[in-house]
């Protein structure tokens, strides 16, 4: 190839261009990195680097991975595994059926960079859409579960459980220390529940109602409709166990809560559950919304976030997180949980399953479902001709026990059923289980009343519903204008899009946020996940039937395990803090496994990520804080002071690196071997793995285990607050202590070590869109996207620093993948803080960067390689810009006030722009269009500034009257 103006090709690789995604990934080619390398000062990218990262933790090799394929090639390689992927009709139940996601959600939300492209709401004045979304997603959980608040969602049912059993503890009077567990929760629920409840310290009981009533217990879990599918009522034994100061969570089946009677009927203090059957394919396990509903008096004890209902400074209805400071980014070791993701985007589409199909057509299908129960049992007990078939339980929703009166014929049944594609469950030696779901036609049901009966049968003519009217419910529910005004594809079309308007997305502009790494998430990556074989199997379906998931689930671990040098991956962490759990329960493991038990000392940085404090609690930990010097390292004379003191029983150290002030740290191999000469182990934090990969490898400084945000470097999107996974990668020595399955085995684990998430893989359905992005870039793509996170960052930090101080660099003046300006000196000279700046950038078209945190008064900015220097220079335009406002706040010019200018009254809606009358001391034009750009690419925010106060002070997190909206 020449380097003329129009380029000439001589050779096939290059007319092939198989590296052609990594420049479409990256955000500047190879002339205008020149560019950003000479504005800051280097020739080149290679003297540029070695001032950035430190020598000590250099790779100075290749890793181990090929070179890049074209997005051609590469889906057309995850097609062959996909090919190996049989695709049964699942009638396996266990917490997980097959759905029909209505084709408008899918291409309008789903599908929509406007939807899974966007943050977590923490900017509520640019999030409405999602944050209304949200709104729907908890009414929902409100009118079926009957209980008066909900949250924006957990990360799957049976974490959702241990969460309840941890809150449990929080609102019980009791002083056990006993908590007791329906024996007809599903086992992959108590698997995660005997998890957590070890090291809380928890004594799990497992039992009937009878051995609920007579124990002591803190707190009580039920689940509904049981294991076998049976429906029982539970007031009597809730109201029984709650006499004796027991706290009682229901798990509830929430299509089954569409005709049943509702958990807080019943007298429960929490309900939760899976909202996987409103419209989420199974996806091999995930990702799937949890619920969680609770009383009002539980709002500050529950986990997750909530969405509330507030006012803007115009007094118009506006939503918002609320009661933020239950979250563990403030609280620390004393927050609630560790929970730092919800799985936004999933709740979004539950939620607008609801509204699509309303109250009417989700009754219809929750009806349909239990029909078809009900019409199979009644061919079992009347059509099994010579066989000893029989129902084992009269009362169920859309599951069917059939007891088969031999194991001979229980297993001829089952093998039938797999060799005409259908997928049963065995639950013991002569019993099987079919579970009806939302996508049974005639057809399943003639195919399986032939492999029971011998003879297939007809739907009958009527529909009837076999439940007790003592469990059905009589209120009503999804009474709201929202589920009842857009039941039509236009209806719901328009208000999806009016939705998406008010948020501000990556499809709009960067979101330069540091520590959060967002990044282009691209449309390649995206596609497979709404392939069948990926989204429609069953998490406990035959291994025989998931060659290929497994294949590709086997081949991202190598992937990892390449760029991480790590000996082994663990897939099940669901999110960012469940690779924190994870990670540190293997530290715990192995110590147990030694003998040295004692070894509960956590010591962690004060600048650490909240999560980090939260973990260690939940580990049962004891959290030794250590001091970092004036440059946000670690102090190492702190540290080896605290080692010494702790030697004996010093389990792990947690650290982020580069670290969370943005800086790589000198000391990290030297850090690691202090650790370890004391007995410890290192957890490494994923969170700024975006300045490591192909540069350097956790493994090789010392770290004994990390997370991985695939949500983050690995460019599964965000999705508005979730979802994400975080694999931890191991050392051979931890490796065995990951976390097993009770049901599906994990490879490399040891039998019985207990699982975090409820499916073996996590949220697998989601891994194709990392296992994309390593095809795509390649070994040497890797290495110039961690150049070019790496360059933007100082580009920014370096055209910045004229106008706000950057708070901490390395020893050549250097930041990692991304800086921190400093706003304090700024705010004590003009009363302008970071909150009015992350305002007013509303106004520029641009989402805030990361605000007070790691330090209280700064802004953390992280750009990523995926954004051009034109888009950066027009952010760097924007604070410049926000920096002279703040100085002509100070000098008072033009009559600016501290009460009143642009900064303080941002962000400017339409509204306040079109009002008549306008009497603030700078014009229209400077409020709504400060800079020529903004224009032509002018982003309204849909509310003023929020009243956070009220919003906490008058919690309503359930839907306002329709009249709020217009």
């Amino acid at each position: 190839m020449t380097t003329s103006q129009t380029p000439t090709f001589d050779t096939f690789e290059g007319l092939f261009n198989e590296a052609e995604f990594v420049y479409r990934h990256l955000g500047s080619n190879d002339t205008k990195q020149a560019d950003l390398l000479s504005a800051i000062g280097y020739d080149d990218m290679a003297t540029f680097i070695n001032d950035t990262v430190p020598e000590a933790v250099r790779l100075h090799k290749d890793l181990e991975l090929p070179v890049a394929m074209s997005e051609h090639a590469a889906l057309a390689k995850l097609r062959l595994m996909a090919d190996k992927i049989t695709v049964n009709k699942s009638y396996i139940g266990q917490g997980y059926s097959p759905v029909r996601m209505p084709a408008v959600i899918q291409r309008n939300v789903l599908e929509n960079p406007g939807w899974y492209t966007a943050y977590t709401p923490y900017q509520a004045e640019i999030a409405q859409g999602r944050l209304e979304a949200l709104l729907n997603f908890q009414q929902v959980c409100i009118d079926l579960t009957g209980l008066e608040l909900a949250g924006a969602s957990l990360l799957d049912e049976a974490t959702a459980a241990a969460e309840a059993m941890a809150m449990s503890k929080r609102m019980s009077k009791s002083k056990s220390t006993q908590y007791f567990v329906d024996d007809r929760v599903y086992p992959q629920t108590l698997d995660v529940i005997r998890t957590r409840a070890k090291y809380f310290g928890f004594e799990v009981v497992v039992g009937d109602f009878e051995l609920a009533k007579s124990g002591d217990y803190f707190g009580a879990l039920f689940q509904y409709v049981g294991r076998e599918g049976d429906v029982k009522d539970l007031t009597e034994v809730i109201s029984a166990v709650k006499a004796n100061k027991t706290y009682t969570s229901v798990v509830s089946d929430i299509m089954s809560l569409v005709l049943l009677k509702s958990p807080a009927d019943m007298g429960a203090d929490v309900a939760l559950g899976s909202t996987q059957r409103f419209g989420i394919p199974m996806g091999y396990g995930g990702p799937h919304a949890a619920y969680f509903a609770f009383s009002d008096k539980a709002k500050r004890s529950a986990p997750g976030r909530i969405i509330g209902v507030s006012k803007d400074a115009q007094g118009n209805t506006a939503l918002r997180m609320a009661l933020q400071t239950r979250e563990q980014h403030i609280r620390r070791e004393k927050a609630n949980s560790n929970i730092c993701t919800s799985q936004v985007l999933l709740a979004n589409l539950a939620g607008m399953y609801a509204v699509y199909h309303g109250p009417t057509g989700v009754k219809r299908i929750a009806t349909r479902i239990h029909a078809f129960a009900t019409a199979f049992a009644e061919v079992i007990k009347t059509g099994n001709g010579d066989n000893q078939l029989s129902v084992v339980h009269d009362q169920f929703f859309d599951t069917v026990l059939v007891d088969c009166g031999s194991e001979k014929l229980a297993t001829q049944i089952f093998e039938n059923a797999d060799n005409v594609g259908y997928n049963l469950w065995r639950l013991g030696d002569t019993q099987l289980s079919v579970s009806f779901s939302e996508i049974s036609d005639q057809q399943d049901f003639a195919v399986l009343t032939q492999l029971f009966v011998s003879k297939s049968h007809d739907l009958p003519t009527a529909a009837s519903v076999s439940l007790d009217s003592a469990h059905l419910r009589t209120d009503d529910i999804l009474s709201h204008p929202v589920f009842n005004s857009h039941h039509t594809e236009h209806e719901m079309l328009r208000y999806l899009k009016s939705l998406e308007d008010k948020d501000l997305a990556m499809n709009r502009s960067m979101i330069a946020l540091g520590s959060c790494t967002m990044k282009l998430n691209a449309t390649s990556e995206m596609i497979p996940i709404t392939w069948p074989e990926f989204a429609n199997v069953h998490p406990f379906a035959p291994l025989s039937q998931m060659g290929g998931y497994i294949e590709m689930i086997d081949s991202l671990q190598e992937q990892l395990k390449a760029i991480t040098g790590f000996d082994d991956v663990s897939m099940q962490p669901n999110s960012g803090a469940s690779g924190e759990y994870a990670g540190i329960l293997a530290i715990r493991r192995y110590h147990e496994s030694r003998n040295e038990e004692n070894r509960d000392v956590c010591l962690i940085p004060q600048s650490a990520h909240g999560t980090n404090p939260a973990t260690a609690i939940m580990m049962g930990m004891k959290v030794v804080v250590v001091s970092t010097d004036d440059n946000g390292n670690i102090d190492i004379d702190d540290l080896t002071a605290k080692c010494e003191e702790h030697s004996a029983n010093l389990g792990a150290l947690m650290i982020t690196y580069p670290s969370t002030h943005g800086v790589f740290e000198e000391g990290i191999r030297k850090i690691c071997d202090l650790i370890h000469n004391h007995g410890g182990q290192v957890y490494m934090d994923g969170a700024n793995m975006n300045a490591q990969v192909a540069i350097m490898q956790p493994a090789d400084v010392g770290a004994d285990v990390l997370h991985m945000n695939l949500h983050k470097t690995f460019c599964i999107p965000h999705g508005g607050g979730g979802p994400g996974m975080g694999p931890i990668g191991m050392q051979a020595h931890l490796a065995p202590f990951m976390a097993d399955h009770t049901l599906i085995p994990v490879h490399n684990a040891q039998r019985g070590s207990s699982a975090v998430s409820a499916a073996p893989y996590g949220s697998a359905s989601i891994l194709p869109i990392s296992w994309m992005y390593i095809a795509m870039m390649g070994r040497d793509g890797l290495l110039k996207a961690t150049n070019l996170a790496l360059l933007n960052a100082n580009y920014v930090a370096d055209k910045l620093k004229g106008s706000y101080p950057i708070l901490y660099t390395g020893k050549s003046g250097r930041v990692a993948h991304e800086c921190i300006i400093d706003i304090r000196p700024l705010k004590e000279a003009t009363g302008i803080s970071e909150s009015d700046i992350a305002k007013r950038l509303m106004d520029y078209g641009f989402h805030a960067p990361t605000m007070s945190f790691p330090v209280s008064g700064t802004l953390m900015i992280e750009p990523t390689e995926s954004e051009s220097k034109e888009e950066l220079d027009r952010f760097i335009d924007a604070l410049i810009t926000i920096r002279a406002e703040a100085e002509k706040v100070k000098s008072g010019d033009e009559g600016w006030t501290l009460e009143d200018n642009p900064l303080v009254n941002a962000p400017h809606t339409a509204a306040m722009i079109t009002d008549g009358e306008w009497s603030h001391p700078y014009s229209r034009e400077v409020a709504a269009f400060p800079l020529a750009y903004v224009r032509e690419h002018k982003f309204w925010p849909s509310v003023a500034r929020i009243d956070d106060a009220y919003g906490d002070k008058n919690l309503m997190c359930s839907c306002p009257a329709i009249e709020n909206y217009m």
